[in-house]
């Protein structure tokens, strides 16, 4: 029997229009995620701490050989040549936890986020809580020229999606939930809560609804507040105020810092997964690629040791004070090799303390040729825009150098920088560093958002209002005569039946009803179509969302609609189909690829006036059934 032709228990209920058009699909379902992002939230603010005090104990242990848990820098070790080891051990340490405890370890976190999200339906296993923040935190310990903030948003992640799975939740709460504890963990670290949930929808959620940004929130201020207590209050990186306009040289300046900040992200993007594929081609399995790559840490912490370590310090130096030529080029290129190499030989260790490091380097040497705008004007700059370029978030490279400084003036410097920065970064590749080692483990993922076009558009500019119905009095062989091709439209393959006042009575498919004429034989004169019609269907309603209508077929399975009169639900307007709705898709193509000239200019007639030119309107008909006899 046709699909079409089966019967479901009820018709879908009449609801209030303002009920259908609603703007917000949140339901009370959302109180109860709250709540639990707010636990979220404060777990994931012990855990930053646990990890960063992680961290300065395996430096303390690693470059001065003592139980410490302040956090220092490895630069100033006495271990001379010595030093070049320890980044090796460090990373032959992640290589076995990797091999031997989970290879989702291995990254800076944020891509394998993405995939729990996409891929895993939010479900991250126990052990990664426990080994990620432990191998990032040797890593890092061990010299490696990584941030924390990888590690904790793929552990607060983690640990967000533990407390997910222990209730029955949809997938859809999961995520919400893993990308409360991502947020609530970065929140913590940098003491930046607002950024926190931007990067949380920029990079994460791949949606902007209530349902989900409420509980992020909520989380990320909950482990900001929770940072006052054990870790402090912000900003990380304070600085004084700088002036609050700088004018148009000042703004031609930014523009400049955006443009080779988004050159710069490109080729940190790209430096880093030609190193991926060099380690690829190595005939070593990958759990010794990250010892290789620590050899390469060690050899430039030998000729340059602030490159060594999550380099909060010298970020902190570079924004208060003029550094030298040295000490920006050191920064700028040692940094970025041993950054590119470890990164890309699968090591444990986060993206944003790089990049920032990197961005404001270059920012210090462009501070030597532009406008002086007070110390450090230029590297903030120029860190929000490579942090913008690199990750694809401009939003997030905008607040997030805000609210490190807590320097409110350069919220204009930042915006042309940041989206000069995405601009030359979207025109110019295809995918972000972020993205990237998705795609090269065969997914795709789109970063751009839009409104489908079945949401805004209703039933009624889609379905087809001239169908053939059929009587409800008629026989299976009259029937059976007016669905003939030459009878009826083209493409209809489901007919409404209508009593004599033309309201419906039910639907019969073109299949079942051939099958029903072809098993009844001599009584196909005497049956009726009401006798075998469908008269219990699932319809559409003319004023209808789009989306609506599509979710009803997903959940009935039927491809076929009658559409109703909300007014009078008996009054049959038309039909609408799957084929329908893809008309409606196309409709959003062509108004994005169609190209027209919509006002024109024209010049004063020289010769007298044009003739008069008449315009004729044509009513469009109205919307009919056409019942066969």
């Amino acid at each position: 029997m046709n699909k079409d032709s089966l019967a479901l228990p009820s018709r879908p209920k009449k609801k209030k229009r303002s009920e259908e058009l609603g703007d917000f699909t949140v339901t009370p379902r959302v109180i109860p995620i709250a709540l639990l992002a707010i636990l979220i939230g404060f777990i994931a603010a012990f855990v930053a701490w646990a990890l960063l005090r992680l961290i300065g104990f395996f430096t303390n242990l690693f470059y001065y050989q003592r139980i410490d848990f302040a956090m220092t820098s490895p630069a100033q070790n006495h271990l001379g040549a010595y030093a070049v080891a320890v980044p090796v051990i460090g990373a032959i340490i992640v290589g076995l936890m990797a091999r031997y405890g989970s290879e989702r370890i291995r990254g800076h976190g944020i891509p394998e986020a993405i995939e729990s999200i996409l891929m895993s339906g939010s479900r991250v296993a126990p052990k990664l809580a426990v080994l990620k923040p432990v191998s990032a935190a040797i890593s890092i310990g061990s010299g490696g020229p990584f941030g924390a903030e990888g590690p904790i948003i793929m552990t607060g992640g983690a640990f967000g999606s533990l407390i997910a799975q222990f209730f029955h939740l949809t997938s859809a709460e999961r995520k919400t939930l893993l990308v409360a504890g991502a947020a609530a963990g970065m929140s913590a670290v940098f003491a930046t809560p607002v950024a926190a949930v931007l990067l949380a929808v920029e990079l994460l959620l791949f949606e902007w609804k209530p349902r989900s940004v409420l509980p992020v929130a909520l989380a990320s201020a909950t482990a900001g507040a929770a940072r006052r207590y054990i870790l402090g209050l912000g900003p990380l990186f304070p600085t004084p105020p700088h002036p609050a306009f700088i004018g148009p040289s000042g703004l031609l300046g930014c523009a400049l810092v955006g443009l080779m900040a988004g050159a710069l992200s490109a080729v940190l993007t790209l430096g880093v997964y030609a190193a991926e594929d060099i380690f690829h081609r190595l005939p070593l399995h990958w759990m010794w690629w990250p010892a290789i790559g620590g050899l390469i840490v060690g050899i430039g912490g030998l000729i340059f040791p602030p490159c060594l370590g999550v380099g909060y310090g010298n970020i902190g130096l570079l924004l208060k004070e003029p550094a030298t030529i040295h000490f920006l080029l050191g920064l700028l290129i040692v940094k970025s090799i041993v950054w590119i190499a470890s990164l890309g030989s699968g090591t444990s260790g986060g993206v944003v303390a790089p990049i920032l490091m990197i961005g404001a380097s270059l920012g210090g040497l462009e501070a030597l040729f532009l406008p002086h705008f007070g110390n450090g004007f230029w590297e903030l700059v120029s860190m929000g825009a490579t942090m913008a370029g690199t990750m694809a978030c401009p939003f997030t490279g905008v607040v997030f150098a805000v609210e490190l400084t807590h320097d409110f003036n350069m919220m204009m410097p930042l915006l042309i920088s940041c989206f000069l920065s995405y601009f030359l970064i979207v025109l110019t590749m295809k995918r972000s560093i972020l993205t990237e080692k998705i795609a090269r483990r065969g997914y795709h993922l789109s970063r751009e958002y839009a409104i489908d076009p079945l949401e805004i558009l209703f039933t009624r500019e889609v379905m087809r209002p001239n169908v053939v119905a059929l009587p409800a009095d008629a026989t299976l062989e009259q029937a059976r005569e007016m669905i003939r091709p030459a009878q009826r439209p083209r493409g209809q393959h489901l007919f409404p039946v209508v009593d004599e006042q033309k309201h419906l009575v039910g639907v019969v498919s073109r299949n079942h009803l051939i099958k029903a004429f072809e098993e009844a034989q001599s009584s196909a004169s005497h049956i009726k179509l009401r006798e075998i019609a469908n008269t219990n269907p699932v319809v559409a309603f003319a004023d209808e969302p789009l989306r609506v209508v599509v979710y009803r077929m997903v959940e009935t399975g039927f491809t076929r609609f009658p559409v109703m009169d909300r007014e009078d639900e008996k009054r049959v307007l038309g039909m609408v189909s799957l084929d329908d709705l893809l008309r409606a898709r196309s409709r959003s193509l062509e108004e994005e690829r169609a190209r027209e000239r919509v006002l024109r200019l024209r010049m004063p007639a020289l010769r007298g006036p044009r003739p008069e030119q008449k315009i004729t309107v044509t009513e469009e008909s109205d919307l009919h059934i056409q019942t066969g006899n």
